[in-house]
């Protein structure tokens, strides 16, 4: 018998086993395979499965919540960006995905938003899902974007770890449109122990493979103020910071 086959012969006996069968199997022949291992060798086949699992998890979470990670509403993360812009200002979202964020400032805080976005397929989602009187969406990168406007508050949402210069994009926005104020989330390094074990392994411990970085308290307040910015509010909440800069 090829591996092939047996592979497919496994696959079609895990796919007759109900859910409590399948994890006991899962947690028998993991628990074996540890203990067998070397500690090192065991941590990095969990870790390993642990990011498979937590791909799934993600995966499963949007579609569990008609498309949107299960995470806005847990997390309540559209609330301190919605707490902070007031009636009226002009708002620039970088970086807005499917606008779900976009909608709820523009909706609760009685705001007018731009959300830009270099995903097509993000824009396309936001525009058919997330319209609203006081939104526009722009399929184009913000730093070749010519707007004609300046903007009260830029939001940067999960997309500075993104960027690689992250200094000078902060620069170039802050030239580009001269906002009174940036509103920011970025994942936090510093929320679990596991984060620096995984490193320390030589593993992949970032949360997203596009992540050029996942921040330290001392590297993000660092390169904020590299961009010349100062922190008017800043809080470390669900293992991310939130926090609200002015320019200096």
């Amino acid at each position: 018998m090829t591996t092939d086959q047996s592979k497919e012969n496994l696959m079609q006996i895990v796919q007759e086993m109900g859910d409590h069968d399948l994890l006991m199997f899962i947690r028998e022949a993991l628990t074996s395979r540890v203990f067998a291992s070397t500690p090192s060798g065991a941590l990095k086949l969990m870790f390993q499965l642990d990011a498979d699992i937590y791909e799934l998890e993600g995966q499963m979470s949007c579609a569990y919540d008609n498309g949107i990670h299960t995470k806005h509403r847990h997390t309540r993360y559209h609330d301190f960006f919605v707490d902070r812009i007031r009636a009226g200002e002009t708002v620039l979202d970088v970086g807005c995905g499917i606008g779900a964020l976009a909608y709820d400032i523009a909706a609760k805080s009685g705001a007018v938003v731009t959300g830009i976005d270099i995903n097509k397929k993000n824009i396309a989602t936001a525009k058919d899902r997330f319209m609203h009187d006081s939104i526009r969406f722009i399929l184009g990168d913000v730093l070749e974007t010519n707007f004609e406007e300046k903007f009260d508050v830029v939001v940067l949402s999960n997309v500075l770890e993104h960027i690689e210069d992250r200094v000078q994009f902060l620069k170039k926005i802050l030239h580009s449109v001269d906002p009174s104020r940036v509103l920011l989330r970025v994942p936090l390094f510093e929320r679990d122990w596991r984060v620096p074990l995984k490193k320390e392994l030589g593993l992949d411990y970032r949360l997203d493979s596009t992540h050029f970085i996942e921040y330290t308290h001392q590297e993000f307040v660092a390169e904020i103020e590299s961009a010349g910015l100062g922190f008017s509010h800043y809080e470390s909440c669900w293992g991310e910071i939130w926090a609200e800069a002015k320019p200096s």
